[in-house]
């Protein structure tokens, strides 16, 4: 019985770090979007910069991610909700590198263009908003990882709450970064994209096929980048509640089935 006991506990340990070292992947993938965004809206350079490096950290996290799991699943053998635990968190770790990546195409494409802007206006505050977006739900599924679940009320398409938790209502030793009190329009994503299309098709201002190509795929960026925090959302509906993602739909949204 002892013995057991203290299995358990290791194993319980573990779990711990998992959830750690996940909670480190969405700071840092928050944050490779976020610096994203501020590239791309300032044609920063330094932004950009630190885009790459962060996302050469997330490679990182991520590889230490799989590392924990693939032994978890090798050793303690886990079951029911730890199994559910472990997996879960390997799927979310696959999602938080890919947000990585798509923060890095941005961040080169303002590489690219500087020192002129990666777009023209309109179309730069469309995408700048979809980025912004992109990084509040970010914020909030990084944070839903590190509680364990999410708002009961929470509903995809919403528009996003116009502050961000007050920090003294997070857990203590896992900081998650707020958007520095950023908020988001009340414009959903899928407007947002309806908005990008309007701007690339306007008869009166059009733009060269090179141009639109770049555009469309920079907002597409931004636009996958928001469907990989819905994915994490609900896979961490399915860790908290046992019901996987493609059972999982609102009124106004299901969720992609894609994971």
């Amino acid at each position: 019985m002892g013995e057991n006991s203290c299995v358990r506990t290791q194993f319980t340990h573990e779990l711990h770090d998992l959830t750690n070292s996940l909670t480190l992947m969405c700071r840092l993938a928050h944050d490779t979007v976020e610096r994203g965004v501020d590239a791309l809206a300032d044609a920063d350079l330094t932004a950009a910069y630190e885009v790459f490096a962060l996302e050469e950290q997330l490679r990182a996290a991520h590889r230490t991610c799989e590392s924990r799991t693939v032994a978890l699943l090798a050793l303690q053998a886990p079951v029911a909700r730890d199994l559910r635990h472990v997996v879960t968190a390997m799927q979310i770790a696959g999602q938080l590198a890919k947000v990585g990546v798509l923060s890095s195409r941005v961040a080169d494409q303002v590489y690219r263009r500087h020192p002129e802007h990666a777009a023209p206006q309109p179309i730069l505050d469309v995408l700048t908003e979809l980025g912004r977006a992109a990084a509040l739900r970010m914020a909030r599924v990084g944070a839903a990882v590190a509680y364990g679940h999410l708002p009961a009320d929470r509903v995809r398409e919403d528009p996003l709450p116009a502050d961000p938790p007050p920090r003294a209502h997070r857990p203590a030793d896992r900081h998650f970064p707020d958007s520095n009190g950023r908020t988001e329009s009340s414009s959903t994503p899928a407007q947002l994209l309806e908005r990008l299309h309007a701007a690339l098709t306007e008869p009166g201002d059009p733009h060269p096929p090179a141009d639109i190509i770049a555009l469309t795929l920079l907002g597409s960026h931004l636009e996958r980048c928001v469907e990989h925090a819905d994915r994490i959302d609900g896979l961490v509906r399915f860790l908290d509640t046992g019901v996987p993602p493609t059972a999982q739909t609102t009124d106004s949204d299901p969720q992609p089935a894609e994971i």
